[in-house]
């Protein structure tokens, strides 16, 4: 598997929403994944926030996305404030099939893309078999 869920508690939140009518956590950050030929990609979104504020962090194949989106002013009267402000942060459990040193990231109107490579010991290959007759036949 190239990529473990780490939310165990989505369907208590998703419960305390439905049963008292808040945002347990406002702060998310949505995840779409998926495998493009010899590459994973992820993709996040992150309306709203400047790229200098996003931090990227690889460690024993967890990765870690923090950001942050600026708070409000608060000379402004505000009518109203739904979206969620501060900081922001997300870990994917990595598969060992994946190259961590080769993980590349762009942000392009608020939509993080992290591009991570199958590794090469993880790509099928073909091996190829010798037999004895083959080798007899080389020798003499």
């Amino acid at each position: 598997m190239m990529l473990m869920r780490t939310d165990p508690f989505r369907d208590f939140d998703r419960l305390a929403q439905q049963v008292f009518g808040t945002v347990a956590r406002p702060a998310v950050m949505p995840l779409d994944a998926w495998r493009d030929g010899d590459k994973f990609v992820a993709e996040f979104d992150l309306p709203g926030v400047k790229a200098d504020s996003i931090d990227l962090d690889v460690e024993q194949n967890v990765l870690t996305v923090h950001a942050e989106r600026p708070a409000l002013d608060p000379n402004r009267e505000m009518v109203s404030a739904e979206r969620p402000r501060g900081m922001f942060s997300r870990q994917l459990f990595l598969g060992e099939t994946l190259d961590t040193d080769g993980i590349e990231a762009s942000y392009e109107a608020g939509v993080l893309r992290l591009t991570i490579p199958i590794a090469e010991k993880a790509k099928p290959r073909k091996i190829e078999i010798t037999s004895s007759d083959e080798k007899k036949a080389l020798n003499a």
